[in-house]
């Protein structure tokens, strides 16, 4: 379709470079920062405790590196290494560009288009977080593995043999299908925000729907795909459940051999330090694609429900496009997982602890989710609002948890609990501060992305009616923030609800949660038995995806 011929000022609003129509902000610098100079103590104090805490992980590794300084060097610079880290970098790559465009797509189809039973896809998108890696690998073997369900299906076709899933094409889909929805969520959150008639004027001006998605909605909601995509970039980089059933050998794989089979905390300490660089260079890259520029209204027009778009012919399509997605990356796992617990019940097998493991795993998981919340909060205004060197370190020091496995982060909460923190070795509260060191980038986020799309200038209005920083921010913008934390929060939730190395490490004696159990039956090769704990996971994760898409349909307005 040509280009319809519009003034420069009308191409500037669809992406061109200058400000949109209606008053909104699109590659602009963010308005109102300079209004910002000083961070008020009740930010700057939590975040730097909170900076502080991510320390812990970091300067374990460096001790315990220190242990065999002569081995150091040794140990991180062999040829084997280069070689898993260009595996390692692969994996990471075509993992986060796949899980971009499964999860944009995604939200998109179930907020914007007359897709089919969207609302239950909006709960089913987000699902795969809580399937333990390790699981759901096991799983896709025994689908579409040597000897699994599709070859035997095949057999009588003649079909002896189909393509094998080991090495890098298991370990890849396996971690797209569950890392998608890092990307899906944040960027539902964020089209929730867009002031609508952006997209309008753009196909007022002549643009197909897919056009005015590129120019105009998918810039919009950039901040939520670039911090998406980097938790499945962090995420990919820290897997040792995936890698390891496939066996693909990533630095991950390398640092459990390290800590598990050669007894071998320092060498393993130095490869993590090795994670650490290879992170940090995700986090630069990822603050070189994160544009500056604000996304919110300048002036204050009024929040409406954006028009739903009609797909047409695409619309059964789309309903197929959407069934897939979530039928590999949900229903086929949950199917394989009903029939083994099927058999579980019928051969008699004990569940005699899965009420005291669920009444844990939903006691500690809301912990964590709620210390996230409140952590990441601080954060991310800092990192908004108040955007220096400062603010910057302390954003990045929040991710290098999450992109280390998480032995290494329980077993630096061992290393300083037992010198420092006996008190509270052993305890829930060590649990969730380990929780926060691992999936606070989860929360904060998404959080930081619906931030960039509120105004400073609203928090300027309440501060010039007499309102301090704080009742400013409580009153005005946090309320605005309510979908992109709820957001974040309930992916911390799941991702705590399956966090295994440090709940085995860390937890207080006899606190068993669904993890645990799935791993405990699984470990000692008991599937049906690990199948009942593991659905439940899967059934507990739908209660907050649904409250929460019901809460988003309830806070949009006609």
């Amino acid at each position: 379709m040509a280009q319809p011929n519009v003034p420069r000022s009308e191409h500037a609003a669809l992406g061109d470079g200058s400000p949109p129509p209606n008053g909104t902000r699109g590659t602009q610098n963010i308005g109102g920062v300079g209004k910002f100079p000083t961070p008020p103590t009740w930010l700057w104090v939590p975040a730097a405790l909170v900076g502080l805490l991510m320390l812990l992980p970091p300067t374990y590794l460096v001790i315990r590196s220190l242990d065999t300084p002569a081995n150091f060097l040794s140990i991180v610079f062999t040829a084997n290494n280069g070689s898993i880290l260009l595996r390692t970098g692969l994996l990471v790559l075509v993992v986060t560009i796949l899980s971009a465009i499964l999860g944009v797509s995604m939200a998109w189809l179930t907020t914007r288009s007359n897709l089919p039973m969207r609302q239950w896809f909006g709960v089913l998108g987000a699902l795969p977080l809580v399937i333990p890696s390790y699981v759901f690998a096991f799983l896709f073997i025994i689908v579409a593995g040597p000897n699994g369900m599709i070859q035997d299906a095949l057999q009588p076709l003649g079909v002896e043999r189909i393509p094998s899933i080991y090495g890098f094409p298991g370990a890849s889909i396996s971690l797209t299908l569950l890392s998608f929805p890092y990307v899906f969520l944040p960027a539902r959150a964020a089209l929730y925000r867009i002031d609508p008639s952006l997209e309008e004027a753009a196909r007022s001006l002549g643009y197909s729907p897919v056009q005015s998605f590129f120019r105009v909605t998918l810039p919009l909601i950039r901040p939520a795909v670039i911090a998406g995509s980097l938790l499945v970039a962090l995420y990919t980089l820290s897997d040792f459940g995936a890698v390891s059933m496939f066996r693909y050998q990533t630095f991950t794989w390398a640092i459990f051999i390290q800590y598990e089979t050669a007894f071998d905390r320092s060498g393993a300490a130095a490869l993590s330090l090795v994670l650490i660089s290879v992170a940090l260079i995700i986090l630069v890259m990822e603050t070189s694609f994160r544009s500056q520029g604000s996304y919110h209204r300048i002036t204050p027009g009024t929040q409406r429900k954006p028009s739903t778009i009609s797909l047409g012919q695409w619309r059964w399509p789309a309903f197929a496009y959407a069934a897939v997605v979530t039928m590999v990356s949900l229903g086929i796992p949950i199917a394989v997982l009903i029939y083994w617990a099927i058999r579980g019940f019928l051969a008699g097998e004990p569940f005699d602890m899965l009420i005291p493991n669920t009444i844990n795993t939903l006691y500690i998981s809301a912990l964590a989710a709620a210390a996230a919340a409140f952590a990441g909060v601080p954060i991310a205004i800092l990192a908004v609002r108040y955007p220096s060197r400062v603010t910057s370190l302390i954003e990045k020091l929040t991710y290098l948890g999450f992109a280390l496995p998480g032995i290494a982060v329980a077993l630096a909460f061992v290393f300083f609990g037992t010198r420092t923190m006996s008190f509270l070795y052993q305890s829930p509260a060590m649990l969730v501060l380990a929780y926060l060191v691992l999936f606070l980038p989860a929360s904060m986020g998404s959080t930081r992305a619906s931030l960039k799309q509120v105004s400073p200038g609203l928090e300027e209005a309440a501060r010039s009616l007499g309102k301090n920083s704080f009742n400013a921010f409580r009153l005005v913008t946090l309320p605005l923030l309510s979908r992109g934390i709820a957001a974040g929060t309930a992916l911390v939730f799941l991702l705590t609800m399956k966090e295994l190395p440090a709940t085995l490490i860390l937890s207080p004696p006899g606190f068993g949660t669904l993890a645990t159990s799935v791993w405990s039956a699984a470990s000692e090769a008991f599937f049906a038995r690990a199948a009942v704990p593991a659905l439940l996971l899967i059934l507990l994760a739908g209660i907050p995806m649904a409250v929460l898409v019901h809460r988003e349909n309830r806070q949009r307005v006609d």
